[in-house]
Protein backbone atom coordinates (compact mmCIF):
# COMPACT_ATOMS: atom_id res chain seq x y z
CA UNK A 1 0.00 0.00 0.00
CA UNK A 2 2.70 2.40 1.06
CA UNK A 3 6.36 2.73 0.17
CA UNK A 4 7.28 2.59 3.86
CA UNK A 5 7.02 -0.99 5.24
CA UNK A 6 4.42 -1.55 7.94
CA UNK A 7 7.02 -2.62 10.48
CA UNK A 8 8.67 0.78 10.00
CA UNK A 9 5.33 2.47 10.74
CA UNK A 10 5.05 0.57 14.01
CA UNK A 11 8.63 1.43 14.90
CA UNK A 12 8.10 5.08 14.00
CA UNK A 13 5.33 5.40 16.58
CA UNK A 14 7.86 4.57 19.27
CA UNK A 15 6.97 3.27 22.69
CA UNK A 16 3.27 4.13 22.65
CA UNK A 17 0.98 2.61 25.27
CA UNK A 18 -1.93 1.96 22.94
CA UNK A 19 -2.47 -0.97 20.60
CA UNK A 20 -0.73 -1.09 17.21
CA UNK A 21 -1.68 -3.78 14.68
CA UNK A 22 -0.84 -4.37 11.02
CA UNK A 23 -3.33 -5.38 8.35
CA UNK A 24 -6.34 -4.92 10.60
CA UNK A 25 -9.66 -5.56 8.76
CA UNK A 26 -11.85 -2.46 8.72
CA UNK A 27 -14.94 -3.72 6.91
CA UNK A 28 -16.53 -5.19 10.06
CA UNK A 29 -16.16 -1.79 11.78
CA UNK A 30 -17.97 0.08 9.01
CA UNK A 31 -21.73 0.54 9.05
CA UNK A 32 -21.74 -0.52 5.39
CA UNK A 33 -19.71 -3.65 6.31
CA UNK A 34 -17.37 -3.15 3.35
CA UNK A 35 -13.76 -2.14 2.85
CA UNK A 36 -10.21 -3.38 2.97
CA UNK A 37 -7.72 -3.39 5.87
CA UNK A 38 -5.72 -0.69 7.59
CA UNK A 39 -2.06 -0.93 6.71
CA UNK A 40 -1.30 -0.06 10.35
CA UNK A 41 -3.98 0.61 13.00
CA UNK A 42 -3.18 2.66 16.13
CA UNK A 43 -5.64 2.70 19.02
CA UNK A 44 -4.10 5.18 21.48
CA UNK A 45 -4.41 4.77 25.24
CA UNK A 46 -5.28 8.45 25.80
CA UNK A 47 -4.74 11.91 24.33
CA UNK A 48 -1.13 12.12 25.53
CA UNK A 49 -0.37 8.74 23.95
CA UNK A 50 -1.89 9.92 20.67
CA UNK A 51 0.07 13.17 20.78
CA UNK A 52 3.40 11.48 21.47
CA UNK A 53 2.86 8.95 18.67
CA UNK A 54 1.93 11.57 16.08
CA UNK A 55 4.82 13.80 17.10
CA UNK A 56 7.27 11.07 16.09
CA UNK A 57 5.85 10.47 12.62
CA UNK A 58 7.19 11.95 9.42
CA UNK A 59 4.80 14.64 8.14
CA UNK A 60 4.74 12.87 4.74
CA UNK A 61 3.20 9.73 6.22
CA UNK A 62 -0.54 9.48 5.47
CA UNK A 63 -2.66 9.40 8.62
CA UNK A 64 -6.41 8.71 8.64
CA UNK A 65 -8.71 8.96 11.65
CA UNK A 66 -11.80 6.78 11.91
CA UNK A 67 -14.69 7.36 14.29
CA UNK A 68 -17.84 5.26 14.40
CA UNK A 69 -17.46 4.61 10.63
CA UNK A 70 -21.09 5.55 10.09
CA UNK A 71 -20.70 8.01 7.23
CA UNK A 72 -17.79 6.61 5.23
CA UNK A 73 -17.14 4.14 2.47
CA UNK A 74 -13.82 2.42 3.06
CA UNK A 75 -12.59 1.38 -0.36
CA UNK A 76 -11.86 -2.27 -1.09
CA UNK A 77 -8.08 -1.85 -1.25
CA UNK A 78 -7.94 -0.58 2.33
CA UNK A 79 -6.27 2.47 3.84
CA UNK A 80 -2.53 3.09 3.42
CA UNK A 81 -0.31 4.52 6.12
CA UNK A 82 -1.47 4.90 9.70
CA UNK A 83 -5.12 4.63 10.71
CA UNK A 84 -6.13 6.03 14.12
CA UNK A 85 -9.21 4.77 15.91
CA UNK A 86 -10.21 6.17 19.29
CA UNK A 87 -11.43 3.61 21.81
CA UNK A 88 -13.12 3.59 25.18
CA UNK A 89 -10.63 5.95 26.81
CA UNK A 90 -12.06 8.67 24.55
CA UNK A 91 -15.73 7.84 25.15
CA UNK A 92 -16.22 9.43 28.57
CA UNK A 93 -18.91 12.02 29.28
CA UNK A 94 -18.69 14.56 32.11
CA UNK A 95 -21.91 16.32 33.05
CA UNK A 96 -21.87 19.99 34.12
CA UNK A 97 -24.72 22.26 35.18
CA UNK A 98 -25.06 23.93 31.78
CA UNK A 99 -23.58 21.40 29.41
CA UNK A 100 -21.31 18.42 29.18
CA UNK A 101 -17.84 17.43 28.04
CA UNK A 102 -17.75 14.41 25.76
CA UNK A 103 -14.83 12.41 24.46
CA UNK A 104 -14.26 12.25 20.73
CA UNK A 105 -15.33 8.59 20.64
CA UNK A 106 -18.56 9.13 22.61
CA UNK A 107 -21.50 8.14 20.45
CA UNK A 108 -23.84 10.98 19.54
CA UNK A 109 -26.87 9.02 20.74
CA UNK A 110 -25.20 8.27 24.09
CA UNK A 111 -24.46 11.98 24.59
CA UNK A 112 -28.12 12.80 23.91
CA UNK A 113 -29.27 10.11 26.35
CA UNK A 114 -26.83 11.26 29.05
CA UNK A 115 -28.02 14.85 28.71
CA UNK A 116 -31.64 13.72 29.00
CA UNK A 117 -30.97 11.61 32.09
CA UNK A 118 -29.37 14.63 33.76
CA UNK A 119 -32.08 17.13 32.86
CA UNK A 120 -30.16 18.94 30.12
CA UNK A 121 -31.94 20.05 26.97
CA UNK A 122 -30.77 21.24 23.58
CA UNK A 123 -28.80 18.18 22.52
CA UNK A 124 -31.72 15.98 21.51
CA UNK A 125 -30.83 16.28 17.81
CA UNK A 126 -27.77 14.11 18.45
CA UNK A 127 -30.10 11.14 18.97
CA UNK A 128 -30.85 11.29 15.25
CA UNK A 129 -27.22 11.31 14.08
CA UNK A 130 -25.32 8.03 13.70
CA UNK A 131 -21.70 8.54 14.65
CA UNK A 132 -19.41 9.91 17.34
CA UNK A 133 -18.69 13.38 18.69
CA UNK A 134 -15.33 13.71 16.95
CA UNK A 135 -16.89 13.16 13.55
CA UNK A 136 -19.83 15.40 14.46
CA UNK A 137 -17.42 18.27 15.18
CA UNK A 138 -15.45 17.76 11.97
CA UNK A 139 -18.60 17.59 9.82
CA UNK A 140 -20.71 20.09 11.77
CA UNK A 141 -23.26 17.30 11.98
CA UNK A 142 -26.87 18.35 12.27
CA UNK A 143 -30.42 17.08 12.16
CA UNK A 144 -33.93 18.11 13.12
CA UNK A 145 -33.22 21.83 13.06
CA UNK A 146 -29.97 21.92 15.05
CA UNK A 147 -26.27 21.33 14.48
CA UNK A 148 -22.93 21.28 16.29
CA UNK A 149 -22.21 24.92 15.47
CA UNK A 150 -25.17 25.92 17.64
CA UNK A 151 -24.08 23.98 20.74
CA UNK A 152 -20.28 23.70 20.71
CA UNK A 153 -18.20 25.75 23.15
CA UNK A 154 -14.79 24.29 22.32
CA UNK A 155 -13.04 21.23 20.98
CA UNK A 156 -9.72 19.82 22.11
CA UNK A 157 -7.67 18.38 19.29
CA UNK A 158 -4.37 16.66 18.71
CA UNK A 159 -2.85 18.14 15.57
CA UNK A 160 -0.93 16.18 12.95
CA UNK A 161 2.37 17.27 14.51
CA UNK A 162 1.33 16.01 17.95
CA UNK A 163 0.31 19.32 19.52
CA UNK A 164 -2.60 19.23 21.97
CA UNK A 165 -4.71 22.38 21.74
CA UNK A 166 -8.18 23.77 22.41
CA UNK A 167 -10.15 25.57 19.69
CA UNK A 168 -13.26 27.61 20.42
CA UNK A 169 -16.29 27.51 18.17
CA UNK A 170 -15.26 30.66 16.28
CA UNK A 171 -11.90 29.14 15.32
CA UNK A 172 -13.65 26.16 13.70
CA UNK A 173 -15.51 28.44 11.25
CA UNK A 174 -18.41 26.06 10.85
CA UNK A 175 -20.40 25.93 7.63
CA UNK A 176 -22.98 23.53 6.26
CA UNK A 177 -21.57 20.05 7.00
CA UNK A 178 -18.02 21.36 7.28
CA UNK A 179 -15.52 22.90 9.67
CA UNK A 180 -12.08 24.46 9.47
CA UNK A 181 -10.57 21.71 11.61
CA UNK A 182 -6.89 21.45 10.57
CA UNK A 183 -5.97 18.61 8.21
CA UNK A 184 -4.96 15.53 10.16
CA UNK A 185 -6.28 16.84 13.48
CA UNK A 186 -8.06 14.43 15.81
CA UNK A 187 -10.88 15.65 18.08
CA UNK A 188 -10.31 14.14 21.53
CA UNK A 189 -12.86 16.11 23.60
CA UNK A 190 -15.59 18.68 23.08
CA UNK A 191 -17.76 20.80 25.35
CA UNK A 192 -21.41 21.16 24.39
CA UNK A 193 -23.83 23.73 25.78
CA UNK A 194 -27.18 22.65 27.19
CA UNK A 195 -29.98 24.09 29.30
CA UNK A 196 -31.54 22.67 32.47
CA UNK A 197 -34.81 21.07 31.34
CA UNK A 198 -37.33 18.62 32.74
CA UNK A 199 -35.83 15.16 32.00
CA UNK A 200 -39.22 13.84 30.89
CA UNK A 201 -39.50 16.63 28.32
CA UNK A 202 -36.03 15.91 26.92
CA UNK A 203 -36.70 12.18 26.81
CA UNK A 204 -39.96 12.85 24.98
CA UNK A 205 -38.17 14.90 22.33
CA UNK A 206 -35.60 12.14 21.84
CA UNK A 207 -38.40 9.63 21.46
CA UNK A 208 -40.02 11.77 18.77
CA UNK A 209 -36.74 12.11 16.88
CA UNK A 210 -36.10 8.37 16.99
CA UNK A 211 -39.62 7.60 15.85
CA UNK A 212 -39.29 10.04 12.95
CA UNK A 213 -35.95 8.54 11.96
CA UNK A 214 -37.24 4.99 12.21
CA UNK A 215 -40.23 5.89 10.09
CA UNK A 216 -38.34 7.60 7.30
CA UNK A 217 -34.84 6.07 7.13
CA UNK A 218 -33.51 2.54 6.57
CA UNK A 219 -31.96 2.42 10.04
CA UNK A 220 -31.98 -1.38 10.26
CA UNK A 221 -30.11 -1.88 6.97
CA UNK A 222 -26.37 -1.87 6.28
CA UNK A 223 -26.17 1.78 5.42
CA UNK A 224 -24.44 5.03 6.29
CA UNK A 225 -25.71 8.52 6.90
CA UNK A 226 -27.11 10.76 4.17
CA UNK A 227 -25.25 10.10 0.94
CA UNK A 228 -25.40 13.59 -0.58
CA UNK A 229 -25.50 17.08 0.90
CA UNK A 230 -28.59 19.13 0.20
CA UNK A 231 -27.82 21.66 -2.54
CA UNK A 232 -27.54 25.35 -1.89
CA UNK A 233 -31.07 26.83 -2.08
CA UNK A 234 -29.79 29.22 -4.74
CA UNK A 235 -29.02 26.23 -6.95
CA UNK A 236 -32.15 24.24 -6.19
CA UNK A 237 -35.03 24.52 -3.70
CA UNK A 238 -35.26 20.73 -3.63
CA UNK A 239 -33.52 18.50 -1.12
CA UNK A 240 -31.06 15.86 -2.26
CA UNK A 241 -33.53 12.99 -1.85
CA UNK A 242 -36.12 14.82 -3.97
CA UNK A 243 -33.60 15.30 -6.79
CA UNK A 244 -32.58 11.63 -6.59
CA UNK A 245 -36.22 10.55 -6.66
CA UNK A 246 -37.05 12.85 -9.59
CA UNK A 247 -34.15 11.34 -11.53
CA UNK A 248 -35.75 7.90 -11.21
CA UNK A 249 -33.08 6.48 -8.91
CA UNK A 250 -35.20 5.17 -6.04
CA UNK A 251 -34.44 1.46 -5.78
CA UNK A 252 -31.64 1.62 -8.39
CA UNK A 253 -29.00 -1.08 -7.79
CA UNK A 254 -25.49 -1.99 -8.91
CA UNK A 255 -24.13 -5.31 -7.72
CA UNK A 256 -25.10 -5.64 -4.07
CA UNK A 257 -25.59 -1.88 -3.60
CA UNK A 258 -29.01 -0.27 -3.79
CA UNK A 259 -30.58 3.16 -3.42
CA UNK A 260 -33.00 2.79 -0.51
CA UNK A 261 -36.66 2.49 -1.41
CA UNK A 262 -37.51 4.01 1.97
CA UNK A 263 -35.31 7.12 1.71
CA UNK A 264 -33.47 7.60 -1.54
CA UNK A 265 -30.65 9.70 -0.09
CA UNK A 266 -29.40 6.50 1.56
CA UNK A 267 -27.38 3.73 -0.06
CA UNK A 268 -27.75 0.16 1.20
CA UNK A 269 -25.53 -2.90 1.18
CA UNK A 270 -28.12 -5.60 0.49
CA UNK A 271 -25.62 -8.22 1.65
CA UNK A 272 -23.09 -8.72 -1.12
CA UNK A 273 -22.01 -5.17 -1.98
CA UNK A 274 -18.42 -4.11 -2.29
CA UNK A 275 -17.21 -0.59 -1.66
CA UNK A 276 -16.82 -0.29 -5.42
CA UNK A 277 -20.49 -1.17 -5.90
CA UNK A 278 -21.54 1.52 -3.43
CA UNK A 279 -19.31 4.24 -4.83
CA UNK A 280 -20.20 3.39 -8.43
CA UNK A 281 -23.89 3.53 -7.56
CA UNK A 282 -23.44 6.92 -5.91
CA UNK A 283 -21.62 8.31 -8.94
CA UNK A 284 -24.33 6.90 -11.21
CA UNK A 285 -26.97 8.70 -9.16
CA UNK A 286 -25.01 11.95 -9.34
CA UNK A 287 -24.76 11.64 -13.12
CA UNK A 288 -28.49 10.97 -13.53
CA UNK A 289 -29.43 13.89 -11.26
CA UNK A 290 -27.14 16.19 -13.23
CA UNK A 291 -28.68 15.05 -16.53
CA UNK A 292 -32.24 15.39 -15.21
CA UNK A 293 -32.09 18.63 -13.21
CA UNK A 294 -28.76 20.27 -13.96
CA UNK A 295 -27.89 20.11 -10.23
CA UNK A 296 -24.55 18.68 -9.15
CA UNK A 297 -24.93 16.69 -5.94
CA UNK A 298 -21.94 16.60 -3.62
CA UNK A 299 -21.07 13.59 -1.51
CA UNK A 300 -21.74 13.89 2.22
CA UNK A 301 -20.42 10.40 2.86
CA UNK A 302 -16.62 10.31 2.82
CA UNK A 303 -14.90 7.82 0.51
CA UNK A 304 -11.46 6.91 1.77
CA UNK A 305 -8.70 4.47 0.96
CA UNK A 306 -7.62 2.74 -2.23
CA UNK A 307 -9.56 0.71 -4.79
CA UNK A 308 -8.56 -2.90 -5.26
CA UNK A 309 -5.86 -3.39 -7.84
CA UNK A 310 -6.70 -5.20 -11.07
CA UNK A 311 -4.54 -8.10 -9.90
CA UNK A 312 -6.46 -8.42 -6.62
CA UNK A 313 -9.81 -8.18 -8.41
CA UNK A 314 -8.83 -10.94 -10.83
CA UNK A 315 -7.88 -13.38 -8.06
Amino acid sequence: MNAQPTHDLKAALGDVRGRVTAGQPLGPRSWFRVGGPAECLFQPADAEDLASGLARLSPELPVTTLGACSNIIIRDGGIPGLVIRLGGAFAGIKVEKDGLIAGGAALDATVAETAAANGLGGLEFLAGIPGSIGGAVRMNAGAYGADMAAVLDWAEIVSRDGSLMRLDVAALRFGYRRSALPDGAVVVRARLQAQPTDPAVVAGRIGEIRAAREGSQPVRARTGGSTFRNPDPAESPLKAWQLVDAAGCRGLSIGGAQVSEKHCNFLINTGTATATDLETLGETVRKRVQEKSGVTLHWEIKRIGLPKSEEETAQ
